[in-house]
């Protein structure tokens, strides 16, 4: 029998203690975490609709941004609505497929949506760097298929920490010190001498995530010496603004999930642990509507003619 399987049979569910259950926090998480997915819902959710509906965004860019978008909504939406149920019901538990969904849905929408930051910088960089041949770079069979790989990257990434993690003995303690099964700690609490089952997959997801950052840097470099060029004060202000909140993010997002994952895992529980997988796991989700999108002119049209019952394929 898998190695995975049989700790799932002998431990039949894990206990999350990320937040306390009584107190003041108690009443402050459950509150704080339902505003907060319930923004990163409706602007996430928002972008979905309108770049689907209105035949004015149906363009690369704005395909691409649905896509981040829908992955900004899976990445939340797998740890969060557990969180504040739990915290809801004054419980702790999670069973072990629950875990197991958890761990998978996490790491999917988040390999995926560092894929799509960087098919993302390409775009923006041919845009801007080389504005004659976009429409042959960037066609919309080009972008499908980028997205395809990065979609389907983000399943091996995910099968690959799913299979690790879950292949570790659990023999002792089942409380993980987090608000979601998060790998660093379920390592932490595994009962196995020889973690490279768990270890390999992180090392590849890491190399890949450097080479993303590297490939989004280079990328952005060549968009401001682009820009630099530009006569108008008010077209730079306007690339600035888009592309260094975009910069903001990769690097908290990367930084952040580095940090987590590299850092020597401890059994104890730690509020910096907390704090860090908040920023990887629910800002990026929550601040990349307004960064991309909803400051957009072309966003804020196709709001006004949703709200006007005036989006049609035309």
């Amino acid at each position: 029998m898998v190695p995975g399987v049989t700790n799932l049979m002998t431990m039949t569910e894990f206990v999350l203690l990320g937040f306390p259950t009584q107190g003041t926090i108690a009443f402050l998480h459950p509150l704080l975490f339902s505003l907060v997915y319930l923004c990163t819902l409706l602007g996430n959710g928002l972008i979905v609709l309108i770049t689907t509906l209105d035949w004015h965004l149906h363009t690369p860019m704005y395909f691409l941004l649905r896509s981040l978008s829908f992955a900004d909504l899976c990445v939340i939406s797998a740890t969060v609505p557990k969180s504040i149920a739990n915290s809801l019901r004054q419980s702790s538990s999670i069973s072990s497929p629950g875990c197991v969904l958890q761990v998978f849905m996490m790491v999917i929408s988040a390999a995926t949506e560092m894929s799509l930051l960087t098919v993302m910088s390409l775009d923006r960089y041919v845009a801007i760097c080389n504005p004659l041949h976009y429409e042959v770079i960037m066609s919309r069979d080009r972008c499908e298929q980028l997205t395809a790989v990065s979609w389907l990257g983000g399943v091996l990434h995910a099968l690959m920490h799913t299979a690790g993690t879950f292949s570790l003995p659990y023999c002792g303690s089942s409380v993980v010190h987090q608000f979601f099964c998060d790998i660093p700690q379920l390592m932490a609490i595994s009962c196995s001498g020889n973690l490279m089952t768990e270890l390999a997959p992180i090392l590849i997801s890491v190399v890949w995530g450097i080479c993303c950052f590297i490939f989004i840097i280079i990328s952005y470099v060549h968009i401001f010496s682009a820009v630099r060029k530009i006569p108008s004060t008010e077209g730079k202000a306007k690339v600035y603004s888009t592309c260094l909140p975009h910069l903001l993010v990769v690097v908290l997002f990367l930084s952040a999930g580095f940090f987590a994952y590299l850092k020597p895992t401890s059994g104890t529980p730690s509020m910096s642990d907390l704090v860090i997988s908040i920023f990887y796991m629910m800002v990026p989700p929550t601040f990349n509507p307004v960064i991309y999108s909803l400051r957009n002119q072309a966003m804020k049209a196709a709001v006004g003619r949703l709200m006007k019952g005036r989006l049609t394929k035309e």
